[in-house]
């Protein structure tokens, strides 16, 4: 049985449009499909990142049975035998495609390059080909930047502040997608100079990412950077478990690995990104055209401590890193 799940939320003919103005738009019910690909549908964050885009609509006057008809599938870690359901979210011809990741937004501007699409927590939409610019997209697609290339050097500064004895990092991350691997640059780029050796470790599901761990813990002086990705996301739990139980330093992109027994994470909300892509969403249907709609990056970034994760591998936090974190899990 495939581990995707589908949710259809069915809307009946649509009522009088409430706004002013809109009178010129024709009283039907709309279509939303969305492609969530930055988390497996058991995962209480992508859940919660759903819901969060969801309420956001209704507040924006999207009912669900009135004016609105909306179809989700999840991708999880299954990013290569989901392709299909990229490919029927496109043949089910909606006003509006809502894609969240990276690899979920590759697949889905494969497809179509006429039905407006909006994108959450991906990486580098220039350098992928998505949009021709942050202030001028000029196609079919726009949205909302989770992170730079520019990241990982920081995610590497920090690592090396907490394990200052890391010579080697190996680097976990799903390669078929190009947006992940600029990030991938950014770490070696940084740490060329520290003549820290990078080992890209490509992962696509949980026997792999057991298996690289495993081996890369064999010697010593090692350290992990975990890249955001569908497959690393739905397994953040395992990866936590694994780099504690191999004493292996390691920092997380998101707050939820930390929260899972990670040592340290450092990025933006990804929940306050699905709120800000509904309003996007909601301007697509009205009759705005996402080549016109800027793509916006993240506004504030947190760093999250877990101490008892620290205390697990032996580590002591330094006070100045401890004093800039804005969460501390004891």
């Amino acid at each position: 049985m495939r581990r995707r799940e589908f949710i259809t939320v069915l809307g009946g003919a649509a009522a009088a449009w409430p706004w002013v103005g809109r009178a010129q738009e024709p009283d039907r019910v709309r279509r939303i499909g969305v492609l969530m690909g930055a988390f497996a549908s058991t995962n209480p964050e992508g859940q919660t990142a759903l819901a969060a885009f969801l309420n956001a609509l209704q507040g924006l006057g999207w009912t669900s049975g009135r004016n609105v008809q909306i179809e989700v599938r999840w991708m999880g870690d299954e990013v290569e035998r989901d392709k299909t359901s990229a490919a029927e979210l496109v043949g089910w011809a909606p006003n509006v495609l809502f894609c969240s990741s990276s690899a979920a937004t590759d697949q889905l501007s494969s497809l179509t390059r006429t039905i407006p699409i909006v994108f959450a927590q991906v990486t580098d939409p220039v350098g992928s080909g998505w949009v021709k610019s942050y202030a001028q997209p000029g196609g079919n697609l726009t949205g909302f930047t989770i992170f730079e290339a520019e990241i990982g050097a920081k995610w590497l500064e920090i690592l090396k502040e907490i394990a200052p004895n890391v010579s080697r990092v190996a680097v976990l991350l799903y390669p078929e997608t190009a947006a992940y691997v600029a990030l991938l640059h950014g770490v070696e780029t940084a740490a060329a100079p520290d003549a820290v050796k990078v080992s890209a470790t490509g992962v696509h599901d949980a026997g792999e990412i057991e298996h690289t761990i495993t081996t890369f813990a064999s010697q010593a002086d090692g350290g992990l950077i975990v890249i955001p990705s569908p497959v690393t996301n739905s397994n953040h739990a395992l990866i936590a478990e694994l780099a504690g139980r191999h004493r292996l330093p390691a920092v997380y992109p998101y707050r939820l690995y930390a929260v899972s027994g990670g040592l340290i994470s450092y990025g933006p909300d990804p929940i306050d990104l699905y709120r800000r892509a509904a309003s996007y969403v909601d301007r697509i249907l009205r009759g705005e055209k996402p080549a016109d709609l800027p793509v916006q990056a993240p506004t504030k970034y947190g760093l999250v401590i877990n101490l008892k994760a620290a205390k697990a591998i032996g580590l002591d936090v330094p006070p100045r890193l401890l004093a800039s974190a804005d969460e501390v899990i004891e």
